[in-house]
């Protein structure tokens, strides 16, 4: 163990995490269970709860901030005190689906205000190869004044959390670390290996780090958006997707995965920063692009299912209710961001349908906020047909009965998700 590892460990030298969020908060909880972390956002009110031991993305219990040698700031001044900085903001893309790099680049400019010769820097957030080196390091260079390799080190470790699994947690999950030189790379990988139980993986650079993290999600929404397809396919042919794949999973080399809605901020958005990075290079990802137009057609095809399965009931779609069960991205999660159950829910105004929605996990003010979509707090009256978006636990338990409830006529129910058993119901559609 080197010398410099030890300075932290003894807390003479302190680490920031920038960004609090799904993945920078408990990252930075972990670490200060060894170290000592400053947090910094630069949203004041999150950083408030923060203060108060509230998980603003209600990942984490209150207990979890506990014996954690952490101080929380929106003072970007702050930094300073710091020498180890680990960047974990979102990365998104915009209404073009174009990367949108601001609050990555954002929270650069904060560190390089803060750079010190000696200090580490180390990006989390995905992006496309070579955005470290080529988009990030030229701002750290120019603000601080200091070379990068020379004055401070630098390097690429991509986060893996997966909201609302309770079970493969940071900890739990090989990280791949990268570095500017070997010399980044073993106090990178030193400072991460205090806190990650299962392994790690020291990649060869760090554009190898960052295109490893961006073909993870990439590779998924590929096969995801096959099965996508396929679903549209056997539902023209009146064929169950879901026991066409329980039968083919039978064999040992068939890769089990379901069609859905492919939303959140990973899944749906990573694909575009590997595109948008092919496309300057002169390369047109066609494979990428049609997984992502398949995926992104989704919403569009069960909307006109569920306007086709009106019209055969003898019902007016203008003067019909829809109810939609979740709007977070997944199951068991407070989480909207890119929420294809959103889109979806547009489809179905953009055919007049009166549509209400519920979900025990999403934030009202968020959702609105965000989209300009009502939350209601429980069911008003009952509906024509019922569409379980998310497969939250609460709607799981449920028994017929309770949709009965619920439903004006016979139950008619849309199971995006393919979570309930088909045979409780006469009218029932899946993915």
């Amino acid at each position: 163990m080197s010398k410099l590892i030890n300075s932290y460990i003894n807390k003479e030298k302190i680490i920031s995490i920038t960004g609090l969020g799904y993945v920078g908060l408990p990252l930075a909880l972990e670490f200060a269970k060894y170290f000592k972390v400053i947090g910094f956002d630069i949203n004041v009110a999150r950083v408030e709860l923060m203060k108060k031991g509230i998980d603003p993305s209600k990942e984490l219990d209150s207990h979890v901030f506990e014996g954690c040698d952490i101080t929380f700031t929106s003072d970007v001044q702050d930094l300073k005190k710091a020498h180890f900085h680990i960047v974990g903001v979102p990365t998104d893309i915009d209404e073009n689906k174009v990367p949108n790099l601001n609050p990555l680049l954002g929270a650069t400019r904060s560190i390089a205000s803060a750079l010190k010769k000696g200090d580490y820097v180390v990006y989390e957030s995905t992006v496309y190869p070579g955005c470290t080196e080529d988009d990030c390091l030229p701002i750290l260079e120019e603000i601080s004044g200091l070379k990068g390799g020379v004055d401070f080190k630098f390097g690429y470790s991509p986060e893996r959390i997966v909201p609302g699994d309770k079970v493969k947690t940071l900890t739990n999950i090989l990280k791949i670390v990268s570095g500017n030189d070997e010399e980044a790379l073993d106090l990178i990988s030193q400072i991460y290996g205090t806190i990650i139980k299962a392994g790690l993986h020291k990649a060869e650079s760090i554009k190898v780090a960052e295109a490893a993290k961006v073909i993870e999600n990439t590779q998924r929404d590929i096969n995801i958006s096959l099965m996508n397809e396929l679903a549209i396919i056997f539902d023209k042919m009146g064929i169950d997707t879901k026991a066409v794949i329980k039968a083919a999973a039978t064999k040992w080399n068939f890769h089990n995965y379901q069609p859905g809605l492919v939303g959140g901020h990973c899944i749906s958005v990573d694909p575009f920063y590997l595109m948008h990075k092919a496309k300057q290079l002169g390369i047109d990802p066609q494979v990428i692009a049609a997984g992502r137009r398949v995926n992104d057609f989704i919403p569009s095809f069960i909307a006109k299912r569920i306007v086709q399965a009106l019209i055969e009931q003898d019902k007016n779609p203008g003067k019909s209710k829809a109810l939609i069960m979740g709007v977070t991205f997944k199951e068991d999660v407070a989480d909207i961001r890119n929420s294809k159950v959103v889109d979806l829910i547009k489809e179905l105004m953009d055919y007049s349908i009166h549509v209400h929605v519920i979900d025990p996990h999403g934030c009202p003010n968020e959702l609105s906020h965000e989209y300009g979509i009502t939350l209601i707090d429980e069911p008003i009256g009952v509906y024509d047909i019922i569409v379980l978006a998310v497969g939250h636990n609460e709607y799981i338990r449920m028994t017929k009965s309770d949709f009965q409830k619920l439903s004006k006529d016979e139950i008619f129910m849309f199971d995006i998700k393919g979570v309930l058993e088909p045979a409780e119901f006469k009218n029932y559609w899946r993915l």
